[in-house]
């Protein structure tokens, strides 16, 4: 009799498999992390804020830049960077490739996003600006003299 296959699997079948590309995941995460730790090592944090090891396959180590002047200046490090992620253990490292993703700008954020719960703008129009924009607003057409005095007001609010 042939074998249905819309019939229901074991659930022990289908967590082996899973269990065995979770612990190839968390494995690959763990290498990654190690490695963006030697990169923040050798750029020092504020460069290092700026990129981060995107993936390590076959001798390659990818790394993402928030932009392309970044991209640029880790390209003029890259055979130092090549030699001190050898020196730390990384013998079978052969290139580094440095790429500009401005998406990564979204990922690198996320951590600073999250260990800052309220930002507050600390500029604050002054009184004389306020004033300024009430004088403008008195030559302006009707729908832009409502929206500059609104603003205005705001300057005016806090003295």
């Amino acid at each position: 009799m042939a074998k249905d296959r819309y019939a229901p699997k074991p659930l022990t079948d289908i967590m082996a498999g899973l269990n065995n590309r979770l612990s190839a995941y968390a494995g690959k995460s763990q290498a990654l992390d190690q490695q963006q730790t030697l990169l923040r090592d050798f750029l020092g944090t504020k460069l290092a804020d700026k990129c981060r090891v995107s993936n390590y396959r076959d001798g390659t180590l990818m790394i993402e830049a928030v932009s392309a002047p970044i991209a640029l200046r880790l390209n003029y490090l890259k055979m130092d960077m090549l030699s001190h992620f050898r020196a730390a253990g990384m013998a079978e490292l052969g290139q580094i490739k440095i790429t500009a993703n401005p998406q990564a700008t979204q990922r690198l954020s996320t951590v600073s996003k999250t260990s800052g719960t309220a930002t507050t703008n600390s500029r604050k129009m002054s009184l004389q600006t306020a004033e300024y924009l009430t004088a403008l607003a008195a030559s302006a057409p009707p729908s832009l003299k409502e929206k500059l005095e609104r603003l205005a007001r705001h300057g005016s609010n806090k003295k």
